[in-house]
């Protein structure tokens, strides 16, 4: 096992390219990359959740007012692409790990599985040749009309090392890191030699809404088509969807009353603040009715209800902005959003945000930056059906705070975390939400200096977290994860990961992670070039060894282990991992094995059941000091631990207690798609 930086905020050390960076950069596939036509005709609209039969994740995941619909999967004279899970290409960062890639006059044509007067579009096309994005136009015909939307990658393609470039052209960010880019894993740190540029771009799709002015019905077609002269297209999925008018509250303070520019061709952020103010005078509600409206800073929020028309049609949209000096907190640039008060200054309590959309213009990440879709500190508050794009992270909260309760939101196409719940926070939860494309954690809580206490994570979606995890925890005591629904992470992180690291106050109580569905999950992590688990508990900073019960997880055609325990090696005889029980747990396809051990410690396994298991099923490795007694991990049988794979059963009697199995980079076999049990 390699050694692993963190860096101030999150990781600083990139995993390598499968493929040479300039491929990826042209939108060329790399090595192993399927490329294939897809069949000039299809079947009935397959409608799909994480690309997946939805009979798969019954129960578990958002509950979404939309269809969601694979371009692989529809008729196309393009070229489909993959599917493949190799870091750094179109693929890979596709939802399903495949799409379809369309030249000029090219086309994908979907079929309406149900009435829709709105759809959503997940896209790629290349950068400008010295970065900044470009534009294009693509064609959306239904019903015998065309429209154009005009697609751009200005909030995709970043190079380079953690924090991210803008640049391709750019030279290694940081010439001291240790950049693995070969088989091998060299012993000590070594200067980064010289890459071909660009260098690891990433974070390549980003999405786009179209109202369509009607109503279709189900059965008619929706097609795309790339027209001439436009960039090549690549389209992941289509999102279909009907839209229910707009909602009017007349008894509010309506911000036009106050000088509110819907056209968004004035800065609207001092209208808004003064229907706040008059709101919080008379006992209304504050109500923003349909059209875009510039804001350029925070608003700022406390005790005042804040209601949109719906996210479709009131979009709060903003420029980031240059600080003339730097902010106390570090922060270079301000951009649209709504904060609740600082926790130093007792925070923000009874805020009630709901019907709109946010639309930041974040193209960096600047991690000392407060650019995100709602911030600062909010207690006994709610925030429902938001749509929030483009801001660095959709909602970051810094407590001590209590009692938020955040539901029914959309968050896609961050620079950074989709939801953070940071320092303190207590009995609050994220529920039934939906996020997609973040560029970090896509769910997160992180105790870092206080404990996060009596927190709910249960019934989200989360869809390609370009980097690190889908759900990530962070110490913090007695927090639940329940019926989440979790697929395709891309590099560097896991669909749950339990981790002891950032500074994090040590796990105790307990910790509930159940019902959850991960879906092609687990990725290969090239600074210790090994793949990790769909589920990744890391001890880098202390013992993890509070009562943690796994009961009840659907572990979907993960790409290496299901389940991973870990500690990286300078402390491997320091911290080990105990106290975690598996129980009642499904395992449908593993391209290494089911459990990976790298740690001292141990686990309980009860009514663990598994198929097409790609190689030895416990990978026991320990603290890699390979005693005489054995593995310093002990595998606890507690019974009903059935089914297999290549090898025979997983959990073989000849691997228990602590069998040294340590094959420390098995050779990968990739699983067959998962079925229902």
């Amino acid at each position: 096992m390699a050694r692993w930086s963190t860096g101030p905020r999150r990781r600083a050390v990139a995993t390598a390219a499968a493929v040479t960076a300039t491929a990826a950069a042209f939108g060329v596939l790399g090595a192993g990359a399927a490329v294939a036509k897809a069949p000039a005709a299809s079947a009935a609209p397959a409608v799909t959740r994480a690309a997946i039969d939805p009979a798969l994740t019954a129960g578990r995941g958002a509950t979404v007012p939309f269809a969601e619909q694979e371009a692989e999967h529809a008729t196309t004279n393009g070229t489909v692409i993959g599917p493949g899970r190799d870091a750094y290409t179109l693929p890979a960062e596709a939802s399903g790990r495949s799409a379809v890639t369309l030249k000029p006059g090219q086309y994908v044509e979907f079929t309406l599985p149900s009435a829709a007067n709105a759809i959503n579009v997940r896209y790629s096309i290349p950068d400008a040749p010295a970065g900044g994005g470009l534009t294009s136009p693509l064609k959306v015909g239904v019903g015998g009309a065309t429209r154009t939307m005009t697609l751009t990658s200005q909030y995709a393609w970043l190079y380079n090392l953690y924090p991210f470039s803008n640049d391709p052209g750019a030279d290694i960010l940081h010439p001291d890191y240790w950049v693995t880019e070969c088989s091998c894993v060299p012993q000590d740190t070594t200067p980064a030699p010289v890459f071909a540029k660009p260098f690891r771009p990433n974070h390549f799709y980003d999405e786009q809404r179209l109202l369509l002015g009607r109503t279709y019905k189900a059965g008619q077609k929706v097609r795309l088509t790339v027209p001439a002269g436009a960039a090549t297209t690549t389209i992941d999925l289509l999102d279909s969807q009907l839209v229910a008018p707009p909602k009017i509250d007349l008894l509010a303070a309506n911000v036009l009353l106050f000088g509110a520019d819907p056209t968004g061709r004035r800065d609207s952020a001092g209208a808004i603040e003064k229907a706040v103010a008059f709101a919080q005078r008379s006992h209304l509600k504050v109500y923003i009715p349909p059209g875009t409206y510039q804001v350029d800073r925070h608003i700022i929020v406390d005790h005042v209800t804040i209601e949109g028309a719906g996210s479709w049609y009131t979009i709060i949209k903003g420029h980031q902005v240059d600080l003339a000096t730097p902010a106390p907190d570090g922060s270079v640039h301000t951009g649209v959003g709504f904060y609740g008060k600082d926790a130093a200054q007792g925070g923000s309590s009874d805020v009630h945000l709901s019907g709109f959309a946010i639309q930041g213009d974040v193209r960096e990440r600047i991690d000392t930056d407060q650019v995100n879709g709602i911030g600062g500190a909010l207690s006994n508050s709610t925030i429902d059906g938001l749509y929030i794009q483009h801001t660095k992270v959709g909602m970051w909260f810094d407590g001590p705070m209590t009692n938020l309760k955040i539901t029914n939101n959309v968050i896609v196409d961050q620079i950074a975390d989709g939801i953070n719940f940071h320092t303190g926070v207590t009995r609050s939860s994220i529920s039934n939400n939906f996020l997609r494309n973040t560029g970090d954690d896509a769910l997160a809580l992180w105790s870092e200096k206080t404990e996060d206490v009596g927190n709910t994570i249960d019934h989200n979606t989360v869809q390609t977290p370009v980097l690190a995890n889908g759900i990530a925890l962070y110490g913090g005591s007695d927090n639940t994860v329940a019926d989440n629904l979790i697929a395709d992470p891309i590099r560097e992180g896991s669909a749950i990961q339990v981790g002891s690291r950032f500074g994090a106050e040590p796990f105790t109580g307990k910790l509930a992670i159940t019902g959850n569905t991960t879906v092609r999950a687990g990725t290969y992590e090239l600074n210790w070039n090994i793949g990790l688990g769909a589920i990744w508990f890391y001890a880098l900073e202390k013992n993890i060894d509070a009562d943690i019960q796994v009961t009840g997880d659907h572990f979907l055609d993960s790409t290496y282990n299901a389940i991973m325990l870990v500690s990286d090696f300078p402390v491997k005889d320091l911290y080990s991992i105990t106290g975690v029980h598996f129980k009642d747990i499904q395992v449908d396809g593993t391209g290494t094995s089911v459990l990976s051990a790298r740690t001292a410690g141990g686990a309980t396994f009860q009514n663990v059941d598994a198929r097409n298991v790609g190689a030895v099923g416990v990978n026991n490795c320990g603290s890699f000091n390979f005693t005489p007694a054995g593995s310093e991990f002990a595998v606890t049988d507690l019974g009903g631990n059935d089914g297999g794979g290549t090898t025979g059963p997983w959990l073989a009697p000849w691997e228990l207690p602590n069998t040294i199995t340590c094959d420390d980079r098995p050779a990968v076999v990739p699983p067959p798609p998962p079925t229902t049990w």
